[in-house]
């Protein structure tokens, strides 16, 4: 049976350790889902919204009032586990409206160490990109330490649409980036409008330490400039229908830009509805942190000549376009899981 966390149990919620990421995805059999609150009425989620769009000193006033969570929580230590979670966000208030732009151009950096401009040095490149030498809430992280496993999460709600689109080399990494309305996501009430999409290889998030082929980051924005990413790792096997699609474009974009015509960012299959979710940043310069990270929890496959194609367009030569994990201290990772009470997961 695997560990648990070092914190004692809120109301009706455990904490758990995943013993690991599995490659068919969902957690280990042994870690069964805990029984959903009585009161089912919060989330760390809300939590998360409303300390991002309102000051800090109100949260606990307002919440308080509205779900009487600290008689939830019932314990020193599990009132600390969420003082941590919401501390974490309180930090970034100042650094949430920064420019969510990604560093467009390859120039600038690169994922070589020992250039002057590999990741150890992306924070003294450039003045605004600070964040990615002095951040506190850097991505990628591992994912395989402890997590709090809290099914009132709520399912992640999609609502994507076919939409014009464009694929772009940038240099660093080859992104699908939508020109029309392609949809949104929502996360506990805010919605997320889909940007653009991209690839890093290998994978960037690691689970107990164990890298996958590929990572795609599916970027999207707020009306208040918040961030919030979806990640879905890859293995070799079978080829991925959404790269199938674009596999002859990626091969002849070459330094540029080529018009797709209509993409369905729906073709992305996730594969499960568990995930993992945490605070986090950019993962390339200029680093931005405030970054609401949610990964998907399976295990998808990708061929190898899909792989290859995105690196060869990208890599000049060199095998990764993956930052190396950051340190997590003390920041919660939370883990969504559907409870099934007559129903499936």
């Amino acid at each position: 049976m695997p560990s648990t966390v070092k914190v004692a149990p809120m109301a009706a919620e455990r904490s758990h350790k995943i013993s690991s990421f599995s490659r068919r995805g969902g957690v280990s059999k042994t870690d069964q889902l805990p029984p959903t609150s009585p009161d089912g009425n919060y989330s760390l989620n809300t939590g998360l919204k409303h300390s991002i769009q309102n000051p800090c000193i109100s949260f606990f006033q307002t919440e308080a009032r509205k779900t009487n969570i600290m008689k939830m929580l019932g314990s020193s230590e599990s009132t600390t586990f969420v003082i941590l979670f919401i501390s974490s966000v309180c930090y970034l208030l100042p650094i949430a409206i920064a420019s969510s732009a990604e560093v467009e151009n390859e120039i600038p950096f690169t994922y070589t160490e020992g250039t002057g401009k590999g990741p150890k040095e992306w924070g003294h490149i450039n003045p605004h990109w600070q964040l990615c030498d002095t951040g506190k809430l850097q991505s990628p992280i591992d994912l395989g330490e402890k997590v709090r496993v809290l099914p009132n999460l709520g399912k992640l709600k999609r609502d994507y649409k076919p939409a014009p689109a464009v694929v772009k080399n940038r240099g660093h990494d080859i992104t699908v980036k939508w020109k029309g309305e392609a949809g949104k996501i929502n996360i506990d009430g805010t919605d997320y409008k889909l940007l653009q999409c991209h690839w890093h290889s290998p994978s960037e998030h690691t689970f107990n330490g164990t890298r996958y082929e590929l990572e795609l980051h599916i970027v999207h924005v707020s009306a208040h400039g918040e961030i919030a990413v979806i990640a879905i790792v890859y293995k070799y096997g079978r080829p991925d229908r959404f790269l199938t699609r674009l596999f002859h474009h990626i091969k002849t974009v070459g330094n540029g830009e080529k018009y797709l015509g209509i993409v369905n960012p729906g073709d992305i299959k996730f594969g499960s509805r568990k995930y993992y979710r945490y605070i986090g940043s950019l993962t390339v310069p200029p680093c931005t942190e405030g970054v609401v990270w949610t990964i998907v929890n399976k295990v998808r496959t990708v061929s190898r000549e899909q792989a290859r194609a995105l690196r060869d367009a990208v890599h000049d030569g060199f095998e990764a376009n993956a930052r190396p994990t950051q340190r997590r201290d003390e920041r919660p990772v939370l883990f969504y899981t559907p409870v099934m009470n007559g129903g499936s997961a």
